[in-house]
């Protein structure tokens, strides 16, 4: 049986799963569902068409689900979607998509949403991502599996981020970064590879050796980028990577 606080308001319609706990203080709304063993801490606001994957911990004060920072927002019926092991820490917030972004925000699993941090209309953001501290996500953003952006950084709207990818603290990224890249600075610049990461998640040295290779034909070879790009897929189509 789930655990509410008498203080917690959980609207009609609300779903509710087993073990789920509700801290004071908290407000549910009626087209929220909670999965299996969701922990809100207290004062915890999840609104709008939300899904709240099994064992995700929000901690106080996150809003979630509440309507778009967008200015064509028209109240449409859009949906936010976080999905299984994610950990919402204090003050963040994730809002739903809008008609004119496929009216879908989705949130993958185990994934880390860091103090401040804000995940803006119709964003994609996969596995096992991690938003440092005070990340700003513009509205359709999109980040791949096991990227990292660095604290108070901004991505601009419709930017794509890799998987593996790092990001620097402090960064302001618009232009797409590429799996396995760097890149950091005020107005960043791509700068090589997330080496210490490939790393720490056990590529080995002949995998990391070949998105070197890889890198470097991209980018430095001749010809026209669209060019490389074609070489690039055609040279390493077998490649895990």
């Amino acid at each position: 049986m789930p655990t509410i606080h008498p203080s917690a308001i959980i609207e009609d319609g609300a779903g509710i799963g087993a073990d789920v706990r509700v801290g004071p203080f908290c407000i549910v709304g009626p087209q929220v569902t909670l999965e299996n063993d969701v922990i809100l801490e207290g004062h915890v606001v999840v609104g709008g068409r939300t899904h709240v994957g099994n064992g995700t911990h929000i901690f106080p004060f996150a809003s979630i689900g509440l309507q778009p920072q967008d200015l064509k927002y028209r109240g449409e019926n859009s949906e936010l979607r976080i999905g299984a092991n994610n950990s919402i820490r204090e003050y963040v917030t994730m809002n739903p998509g809008t008609e004119g972004g496929g009216m879908l925000t989705k949130v993958g699993d185990n994934c880390l949403f860091m103090i401040g941090s804000h995940v803006a209309h119709d964003c994609l953001i996969g596995d096992s991502v991690i938003l440092a501290n005070n990340v700003a996500l513009g509205g359709h953003v999109e980040i791949r599996d096991h990227a990292i952006v660095g604290g108070n950084s901004a991505i601009h709207q419709f930017v794509r981020i890799g998987e593996h990818a790092m990001i620097g603290g402090m960064s302001g990224i618009e232009n797409d970064v590429i799996p396995y890249g760097s890149a950091f600075g005020e107005r960043s610049q791509l700068a090589g590879l997330n080496i210490v990461g490939l790393k720490r998640r056990g590529f080995s040295k002949a995998e990391i050796h070949q998105l070197r290779a890889a890198y470097q034909e991209l980018f430095t070879g001749g010809g026209t980028l669209n060019d490389r790009v074609n070489q690039v897929a055609g040279d390493y189509q077998d490649s895990p990577g």
